[in-house]
C-alpha cells in the first residue's frame, strides 16, 4: 500500500509530513522532517530519530514543534 501525505507544516524551511497508513516501516505513530534534502523519521511517542537526520539546529526546533504538537498528533 503507499503512503498517503495526510498533514503538512513548514517552519524555518523545515518541512514535517504526516502520512497515512506509513506504519510498515517503523511500526510507532511518527512523522518525517526534512530540510535541504535531508530527511529524518521522528517518533512522536518520545521524539526519536528512527532513521535519517537533518542539521542538530533545525532538529532542535523539529523537537520543540513536537513539544507544542505532540497531543494534537497523538489525537489524530
Amino acid at each position: 500500500m503507499h503512503s498517503r501525505i495526510v498533514g503538512g507544516f513548514v517552519f524555518y524551511g523545515i518541512i514535517i509530513y504526516l502520512y497515512f497508513f506509513d506504519n510498515q516501516k517503523h511500526q510507532m505513530p511518527h512523522f518525517h522532517a526534512r530540510y535541504q534534502g535531508q530527511q529524518a523519521a521522528v517518533s512522536i511517542l518520545d521524539g526519536e530519530v528512527l532513521e535519517g537526520e537533518i542539521p542538530p539546529p533545525k532538529m532542535k526546533l523539529v523537537q520543540a514543534w513536537l513539544e507544542i504538537h505532540r497531543e494534537d498528533l497523538m489525537a489524530d
